[in-house]
């Protein structure tokens, strides 16, 4: 029997000093801190028998990629399926009191959280990720895969993997900054899922 793990690597802390959803936005690469988790999580897998690194075309996660690529010996390759979630409200402050939510001309988008109304449905975001993953499974069966991408996406196939609905209350997400979530598959068989944070004290 093969055993295969496929790890899904957050990306780092990004810059957003005006503090917006900045979603699919070109131009938000990570903060020092955040290049600093990339190292401490990449670090981690020195010594494991890890055969190809993916990542996200989005600046931060190709940033986080690079100490892997560097510490693996590997080239990034870059698939579209892993992107962050699609959002309608890209561009605006959607956390606090100064939330441009609180205005009536966006409630109508908000009508279906268990869709979301207002983005890319959690279960489109689920079928493009779960193609990557199996990418990944059969280009490293016996060995190990990296893809770098995002929370949601990240939490998506959490959920799945765990027989949970993908609708979810966004503060109850288990995806922390730089995390890895490892599917390990026996042959093509998902056996289980293990969650590890190896820049928890950066």
């Amino acid at each position: 029997m093969s055993t295969t793990i496929v790890h899904l690597v957050r990306h780092g802390e990004v810059d957003n000093p005006r503090r917006i959803l900045y979603g699919r936005m070109p131009g938000y690469g990570l903060t020092s801190r955040g290049h600093s988790q990339a190292a401490r999580t990449a670090h981690s897998f020195k010594g494991h028998d890890v055969v190809t690194l993916t990542a996200s075309p989005l600046q931060r996660a190709q940033e986080t990629a690079r100490p892997f690529a560097d510490l693996l010996d590997l080239p990034v390759g870059t698939d579209e399926d892993l992107l962050e979630a699609g959002n309608r409200f890209e561009g605006l402050r959607t956390k606090g009191w100064r939330s441009q939510l609180w205005n009536p001309i966006r409630w109508p988008l908000m009508v279906d959280p268990t869709k979301p109304s207002w983005g890319e449905p959690y279960a489109e975001i689920l079928e493009r990720m779960q193609r990557a993953v199996e990418r990944a499974r059969r280009e490293a069966e016996g060995h190990e895969a990296i893809l770098v991408t995002h929370q949601l996406p990240i939490v998506t196939v959490q959920r799945a993997a765990r027989g949970q609905k993908l609708a979810h209350n966004p503060a109850a997400r288990q995806c922390d900054l730089a995390s890895v979530s490892s599917l390990v598959f026996q042959n093509a068989q998902l056996t289980d899922l293990i969650y590890s944070t190896p820049a928890r004290d950066i």
